[in-house]
């Protein structure tokens, strides 16, 4: 569902992105694991068409991100670090105000709504100002408003960056419940246990190349450990003396 060939992105000499290739398959959670300023988000956000790429071709459901953004747009749904909500407005009418941006009908909009609200736990504080939530009262009204309209590819950008023990907890298993056979996610983090729990596949990222990918099993013989964190340490190593 997703194809990322030879994609090279720079600021003036620093090179953010650097060669990076993956692809993501339907039905798979992909993990894009680095230390903070590997890659990650730049990557993420040239496939979300925020960016564009200097090198290299994206495809989204088909859709070359350069030649078409549009359509590639269609098929996303970006949870963000930044969370864009209105502070004025409370959660019910801030996700209502993104999902009207994907001109989603009225009765659409409220069945997406009653399925979506229960599993992220928003019922219980849906007629709030958003100026009186919790980092993880936003991030479950930002994963709402970024999901209204069912869209085939989710990527999810730290999604419990910040947040408290219950509402990470909550959100990864929110993530789980979003794996569909017809649907792909990426799922970016810098946290092992999290990639352990969620991700099918594994890219780590380090200095804007891609340092390793596979299974866990499959980063497990190759780093030559079970633990992960051991693994990830020593790939990192690996790479950087290769670099």
């Amino acid at each position: 569902m997703i194809e990322v060939k030879n994609l090279k992105k720079s600021f003036g000499n620093f090179k953010a992105v650097d060669d990076v290739s993956f692809d993501v398959k339907a039905g798979e959670i992909f993990g894009l694991l680095g230390p903070n300023g590997a890659g990650k988000t730049t990557t993420l956000r040239l496939l979300s068409t925020v960016l564009k790429p200097d090198a290299g071709q994206i495809r989204v459901n088909g859709f070359d991100v350069s030649q078409e953004p549009d359509r590639v747009r269609a098929q996303l749904g970006v949870v963000a670090d930044s969370n864009g909500l209105y502070d004025r407005l409370t959660a019910t009418e801030n996700v209502r105000y993104f999902a009207r941006l994907y001109d989603l009908p009225e009765a659409n909009i409220k069945s997406r709504m009653d399925e979506l609200f229960p599993k992220l736990g928003i019922d219980e504080f849906a007629n709030k100002r958003a100026g009186q939530f919790s980092r993880g009262m936003k991030q479950k009204v930002s994963i709402a408003s970024a999901l209204m309209h069912n869209p085939p590819i989710m990527i999810f950008d730290e999604p419990t960056n910040g947040l408290d023990v219950m509402a990470a907890r909550q959100v990864r298993q929110f993530i789980k419940e979003c794996r569909r056979p017809d649907k792909c996610i990426i799922f970016s983090t810098h946290i092992m246990r999290e990639v352990e729990e969620l991700c099918d596949r594994i890219a780590i990222i380090h200095k804007g190349k891609v340092a390793a990918i596979g299974t866990f099993s499959e980063l497990q013989q190759q780093g030559g450990s079970k633990d992960f964190e051991e693994i990830f340490v020593k790939l990192i190593e690996e790479d950087d003396r290769a670099l």
